[in-house]
């Protein structure tokens, strides 16, 4: 058997990214904190994090309801760095001394750089990032290091060539990408095999999208197995893959956590005859034209017309995947009040440059506004 980083870690990680809501718009911690203890009641034991998530909400949730009630030995905690919100090699470093401070977790048992891709990786080599996470590693502070990664797999094969020192790689994963030519989750995938780095994927029910498919991929999924959730599929799927670490899956409310548990506690890696399944569900999903967004809303902060870009991408895609017209329409119209709407685009590119999937945000909102703003 390959002998590997996590190899014996439980294949289902928490990713707090998405974490259920109060009515008010905050962390629902009570919600999180019966989240947590079944998670770990199950046997499972990763968490991730980041310094941007929910503005730094979603690393005190994690102090919240992980770290201040649980043994530090009895979980493994990641976080991220980004340099997308330092201004200075100061700023960007002081995010691991916050992110410390944040979860009182006294160190990381995975820290990685955040969303490492072409546009950034000169800003991470300027700010000798690389050599800062390597003297936290050399004081004990971070048990191993890696990064997140959104780009070309000729990109990622530069990075791990250039830097062995990262121990693990963070990738986008699912059916729904694994040939797709901008996310490239089988290429990468396959180059961070290459260089033996264990994989921890993200992304592997597509920000929600393969929870709830269109109808003639739910239709592939259900008379299959009948017995099992939707969403079951693309997690086991990412899990079945050999060299990971453990899947993240951002789960917003309990009954989630519970599913996921059902077929989680026990995996078992697709057989022959569910992988071909799979690959029907692909072929159904190539037919069908929708906006690609993962609502991971990079693309939001910057945005100087306050456009709501991955709420109107979601509204939009109501209607090109399920026909329907008017509540998308009628989605839109509350999403936007009191906020930018499509057509107010300026096209200053700064939504584009941030968006891990490489998406013509601005060509969708052109075309969002024509739809929905009629």
């Amino acid at each position: 058997m390959e002998q590997y980083l996590g190899q014996h870690t439980p294949k289902l990680g928490f990713g707090l990214m998405r974490l259920p809501k109060l009515p008010s718009g905050q962390i629902d911690l009570e919600q999180t904190k019966e989240m947590v203890d079944l998670f770990l009641s199950a046997g499972m034991t990763y968490f991730d994090t980041a310094y941007v998530y929910d503005n730094g909400d979603s690393e005190r949730a994690a102090a919240a309801a992980l770290v201040q009630r649980h043994p530090r030995d009895s979980f493994t905690l990641a976080t991220k760095l980004n340099v997308r919100v330092a201004k200075t090699a100061d700023e960007a470093r002081g995010q691991f001394t916050t992110s410390l401070e944040r979860t009182g977790a006294g160190y990381f048992d995975y820290y990685l750089l955040h969303a490492l891709q072409e546009s950034r990786l000169g800003t991470y080599e300027e700010y000798r990032l690389w050599d800062f996470v390597s003297q936290q590693k050399a004081k004990g502070l971070i048990k191993h290091l890696g990064f997140s990664f959104h780009d070309s797999p000729q990109v990622l094969d530069r990075i791990l060539t250039d830097h062995p020192e990262a121990e693990f790689v963070q990738l986008q994963i699912n059916y729904a990408d694994w040939e797709d030519p901008t996310v490239a989750s089988r290429a990468n995938y396959e180059v961070a095999r290459k260089h033996n780095k264990p994989v921890v994927i993200m992304e592997p029910v597509k920000g929600g999208a393969l929870a709830a498919p269109p109808a003639a991929v739910q239709q592939i999924l259900t008379a299959a197995d009948p017995s099992v959730s939707v969403p079951s599929w693309a997690i086991r799927f990412a899990a079945s893959l050999e060299g990971v670490l453990t899947v993240l899956s951002g789960m917003s409310n309990l009954e989630q956590m519970k599913d996921n548990l059902s077929y989680m506690k026990d995996f078992h890696p697709l057989s022959p005859a569910e992988r071909s399944v799979i690959l029907r569900a692909q072929d159904a999903l190539k037919q069908v034209v929708s906006i690609p967004c993962t609502a991971c809303r990079y693309c939001v902060a910057g945005c100087p017309m306050s456009i709501p870009i991955p709420d109107i991408f979601e509204d939009r895609n109501l209607d090109l995947i399920w026909g329907q017209t008017q509540r998308a329409k009628t989605e839109y119209a509350a999403d936007t009040k009191g906020k930018g709407k499509a057509s107010q685009c300026i096209a200053c590119g700064q939504c584009e440059a941030a968006c891990p999937q490489h998406l013509p945000i601005i060509r969708h909102l052109k075309d969002c506004a024509a739809a929905l703003e009629q």
